[in-house]
């Protein structure tokens, strides 16, 4: 039992994390050693459980997983994250391995890759799909991407939260309830947001973030 390696699996769907715990306690190399459905719980379970790896979501409890993630870079460097996200890959997979992320599959993938993933991230490498390395090999290469993808890249990792979000329907008092900061600040975001995307009126605005959220899951 020593010898295995332990994994924290962070995900708010009770479920998923019950079907991913048991194919990894099957395993001779591997086991759960603890479980969160959010960011809270999370850094509790790291500093309980001191895994050698966390499989995170991207989407806890109405918040992005990438604020867990910066926290994990800043408490617990030597933990390596690994995303299982429903969201599509093609717009999260570049920003959160600029966080730090090892490697980025997503929940449609076969139970089977979920485990190469786990145990090449263990073993020092790095996951993602074949799509997402030749998007990054393209990116290096200087291929030019889409004016959009160009344009939401430039946003901050809080500005693709209020983003989605507005996408989705909500308010600037809804979202700030849901990030837990102030209306002010939300407005302000929502003013960057704007600026960065080179559009002028509120409903250009929720145009935009209605594409987003429908093509980015």
């Amino acid at each position: 039992m020593n010898s295995k390696r332990r994994i924290l699996l962070v995900d708010d769907h009770p479920l998923l994390r019950k079907g991913i715990g048991q194919l990894i306690n099957e395993q001779p190399d591997l086991m759960v050693c603890g479980e969160a459905e959010d960011r809270a719980a999370a850094v509790l379970e790291m500093e309980r459980s001191q895994p050698d790896l966390a499989v995170v979501d991207l989407s806890l409890k109405d918040e992005l997983g990438l604020e867990l993630i910066k926290d994990c870079q800043v408490r617990f460097p030597h933990v390596l994250i690994l995303v299982l996200s429903m969201f599509d890959e093609r717009f999260y997979a570049e920003r959160v391995l600029r966080a730090g992320v090892k490697g980025y599959i997503m929940k449609a993938e076969a139970s089977e890759k979920v485990l190469v993933a786990i145990r090449k991230v263990l073993d020092g490498g790095i996951f993602v799909s074949s799509f997402v390395a030749d998007q990054i090999l393209k990116h290096i290469s200087a291929t030019p991407k889409s004016a959009r993808q160009d344009q939401w890249s430039a946003l901050s990792d809080r500005e693709i939260q209020v983003f989605a979000l507005i996408g989705k329907g909500y308010g600037s008092q809804q979202i700030a309830e849901r990030l837990h900061i102030s209306v002010k600040t939300i407005e302000t975001h929502r003013a960057n947001i704007k600026q960065k995307l080179g559009i002028s009126s509120t409903g250009d605005l929720l145009q935009s973030a209605i594409v987003y959220s429908q093509q980015a899951g």
